[in-house]
């Protein structure tokens, strides 16, 4: 596996690398980050096409303030993420049957997963309260406008993981309900409350509970595991650094001021654009790995290699010009990715068998 190295980080005592031996990285001063970035009008490709320009990053925590209590916890799970998460699932679910899964069973999938990931969301809330509201990006965000108290927060993030656990047991199995409540407990404890203070590779791990997904689709269908989810998974993990550290080379500042040691906040852009570029190739060939081992055909393999040539062109040219305008461009790319090459995946076993 590409990684950093573990750093924990203090006050005073950060230092963040200016100069590293080749191209141009040096970091950009705080004022650079803004406008340029505000220049990116592409539209991730999501099924609900994810909002305007400018919008498109809520779901990891953007400006825009709840109008109701309703709206607040809403919020509170973070849904575009949600969302994400789900475009991988049904796939799975399908390629798992072979064909299409039963409906009723699909939508319990959906409704338990998104319970599980909204619970999660929701505690990561409530103990990053301290943080958000250094952040510009989060100070908007339910727990620190006190438009919802902390222990209410809690209430419903242990409320929201009870159903799901529920809900995928008795609609699916408990093999799935178990792997959806161990992604979130993975997410609260070992990713938020541990790495994300204390390690550059806070996200590197902590990304696999996004990764869970498609293992808890393949469980409920099957209702046990094989190589073809694994594989998924893999690919998921590999595909959450450079998706991420594109929004975190944007908002670096932001866990700067935050004593978030986020790899794009302790080194140059371009270090970090360069493990991203590392990522996706992994990335690239992981998805390819999936074609003999679930047997795809050439639908799913042509959106591969040309969503994967992409992501890597991107990540290429971010590392020649490691701007937060390259950055959201980046980071707008990988949705569409994960949405093609998963659509792809779907169609390949809908249409060939």
């Amino acid at each position: 596996m590409l990684t950093a190295p573990s750093l924990a980080l203090r006050g005073s005592d950060r230092r963040i690398d200016t100069r590293q031996a080749g191209g141009n990285d040096e970091v950009p001063t705080p004022r650079s980050y803004i406008g340029s970035a505000m220049a990116v009008g592409s539209r991730p490709l999501v099924p609900s096409r994810l909002a305007p320009v400018g919008v498109m990053t809520h779901g990891h925590g953007g400006t825009r303030t709840p109008r109701s209590v309703l709206g607040a916890y809403l919020a509170l799970t973070k849904p575009r993420i949600i969302e994400l998460l789900l475009v991988t699932t049904v796939p799975t679910m399908v390629l798992a049957e072979r064909g299409w899964p039963p409906l009723g069973l699909v939508l319990v999938t959906l409704l338990g997963g998104t319970l599980a990931a909204g619970g999660a969301n929701a505690a990561n809330m409530y103990v990053d309260r301290d943080l958000d509201a250094l952040m510009r990006r989060t100070q908007s965000r339910p727990l620190v406008t006190g438009a919802i108290e902390p222990r209410a927060a809690l209430v419903f993030a242990a409320v929201l993981e009870g159903a799901a656990v529920a809900v995928l047991w008795i609609g699916a199995n408990l093999l799935s309900a178990l792997l959806a409540l161990g992604a979130a407990v993975f997410y609260v404890t070992v990713y938020t409350l541990w790495l994300k203070r204390t390690s550059t590779q806070n996200i590197v791990v902590g990304g696999a509970a996004g990764a869970v997904p498609v293992l808890v689709g393949w469980t409920a269908v099957t209702g046990q595991l094989d190589w073809a989810p694994l594989v998924l998974f893999a690919a998921m993990f590999l595909w959450t650094p450079p998706h991420f550290w594109a929004l975190a080379i944007r908002y670096a500042d932001d866990y700067r001021t935050a004593d978030v040691p986020m790899l794009p906040a302790v080194v140059a852009p371009v270090v970090a654009a360069r493990q991203m570029v590392g990522y996706t190739v992994a990335l690239v060939a992981v998805t390819l790995v999936l074609v003999p081992v679930a047997d795809l055909g050439w639908i799913y393999t042509i959106a591969a290699l040309v969503m994967g040539a992409g992501f890597v062109g991107t990540t290429t040219a971010l590392v020649r010009g490691p701007t937060p305008a390259a950055s959201m461009r980046v980071f707008t790319f990988s949705i569409t990715y994960v949405t093609v090459v998963f659509g792809a995946l779907m169609l390949d076993v809908l249409v060939l068998g």
